[in-house]
C-alpha cells in the first residue's frame, strides 16, 4: 500500500523486453533505498512494482503483460521521468489517501492553463471509470493523490500547486500526455458490497440501473 505523495522522481535507464513481459531499471535519484531490500514495493508512476536487483544507484523490476496493458508502462523509454515511493509502514504520515498501486486505466491531458501560481490540468478516464470519480474526491494519477476539483461525464479537472508540480512528473504534463489512473480504493468496495448476495453471480460487473431501481437506489 502506498499514500500518493511522491517521495522522488526516477529516470528509466534500461528496458528489457522478455517473452512478452518487461524489466526495467529505474535510477531513484534522491529516493533513500537504505531500508529497500529485494522483494519490497515502490510505487513507479503508480504501477506497485517489485524489486528484483538493487544495483546501487537504483532498482530493477518485472513488468507483467497484464500491466503492460492497463498501464502506461509500454510507452516507457529511457530517459523518461517517473513518479516514486517507497511501500509504507505503520508510521507512515497518510498524507494522501490510500493508494493500492494497482492501475485501474489511462487517462488523457485535455488542457492545461495557469491559474494564479497553480496549475489546472483537465483529463480525461475511460468511460468505465467515470462512476467512481466524484467531485472532491480523491484519485491517484501517476501516483501522486489529488483532489478531483469539477467532473463533467468522464473528463475531470485538477488544480495543482507549484510544491507538486515541482516534485513530481506532471509539471512536464501537456495536452495529449497520457496517465496512469488509480481511482479511490474505497469507491471500489463500496460497489461490491452494495451488489450483496449478487456479486457471486458471474454476469454482474458492476451496479446497473435495473439493480439499483430493484434495491431503492434509484427511481426508473
Amino acid at each position: 500500500m502506498f499514500t500518493g505523495i511522491v517521495e522522488a522522481v526516477g529516470e528509466i535507464t534500461a528496458l528489457q523486453p522478455s517473452g512478452g513481459d518487461l524489466r526495467v531499471r529505474i535510477k531513484t535519484g534522491k529516493l533513500d533505498l537504505s531500508d529497500v531490500k529485494l522483494g519490497d514495493s515502490i510505487a513507479t508512476n503508480g504501477v506497485c512494482l517489485t524489486v528484483v536487483d538493487l544495483p546501487g544507484d537504483g532498482y530493477w523490476a518485472d513488468v507483467s503483460a497484464e500491466t503492460l496493458a492497463v498501464a502506461t508502462v509500454g510507452n516507457w523509454k529511457q530517459g523518461d521521468r517517473v513518479n516514486l515511493e517507497k511501500a509504507l509502514t505503520p508510521q507512515t504520515r497518510l498524507g494522501g489517501h490510500m493508494v493500492s498501486g494497482h492501475v485501474d486505466g489511462i487517462g488523457e491531458v485535455v488542457w492545461r492553463k495557469s491559474t494564479a501560481r497553480a496549475e489546472q490540468f483537465r483529463l480525461r478516464a475511460p468511460d468505465e471509470l467515470a462512476k467512481y470519480i466524484a467531485h472532491k474526491g480523491s484519485i491517484t494519477i501517476d501516483g501522486t493523490s489529488l483532489t478531483v476539483n469539477a467532473v463533467d461525464g468522464a473528463e475531470f479537472e485538477l488544480t495543482i500547486v507549484p510544491h507538486t508540480i515541482a516534485e513530481t512528473v506532471i509539471g512536464g504534463y501537456q495536452a495529449g500526455t497520457r496517465v496512469n489512473l488509480e481511482v479511490d480504493l474505497i469507491a471500489r468496495y463500496l460497489e461490491r458490497l452494495l451488489l450483496g448476495d449478487a456479486a457471486a453471480q458471474s454476469k454482474n460487473d458492476g451496479l446497473t440501473m435495473e439493480f439499483l431501481a430493484q434495491h431503492g437506489f434509484y427511481k426508473a
